[in-house]
């Protein structure tokens, strides 16, 4: 009996809508000329950082501040310097005070890792979780990854 076929579950760059490219530093290489395993966390920090944090996205209201609760990275292939990646980003599901993102890493059309991560929107006087205000869910609406339905957050 053969078993069912897998549906390929490889993530597609088109399908993430906030993209930055990105250089591989010779730093980031490892003693066995890769791409250290460690250094994917930052190359995912800089693309949720970019969207989160730069003013002319309006995600970060004056007294709030983002903090990453989570991060789940799947490699799947090797990366190599010199090269250039292209970095991906969609919003996947709303909290009450949270965010879930889908991440990618390309390089030369092959996703490198994917990762999945939590970001929570901070009170920065108070130290402790703020619900997300209309406004950044609604700025939040045009980084919805291509093929998913975004709920707003239940209150």
């Amino acid at each position: 009996m053969n078993a069912p076929a897998r549906l390929d579950t490889t993530p597609r760059l088109e399908d993430f809508p906030f993209r930055l490219s990105d250089n591989v530093r010779f730093g980031d290489l490892d003693p066995n000329q890769h791409v250290n395993n460690a250094v994917y966390a930052t190359y995912f920090e800089t693309g949720r950082v970019t969207l989160m944090k730069l003013p002319e996205y309006g995600l970060t209201p004056p007294g709030l501040a983002w903090i990453m609760v989570r991060l789940d990275m799947h490699f799947r292939a090797e990366l190599h310097w010199p090269n250039t990646i292209e970095l991906g980003l969609g919003v996947v599901k709303l909290g009450r005070t949270s965010v879930t993102f889908e991440q990618v890493v390309f390089s030369n059309g092959t996703c490198i890792a994917s990762a999945t991560s939590v970001g929570v929107l901070l009170d920065e006087a108070t130290r402790r979780p703020a619900p997300l205000t209309a406004e950044v869910i609604e700025k939040l609406r045009p980084w919805h990854k291509r093929g998913i339905e975004v709920a707003p957050p239940s209150i």
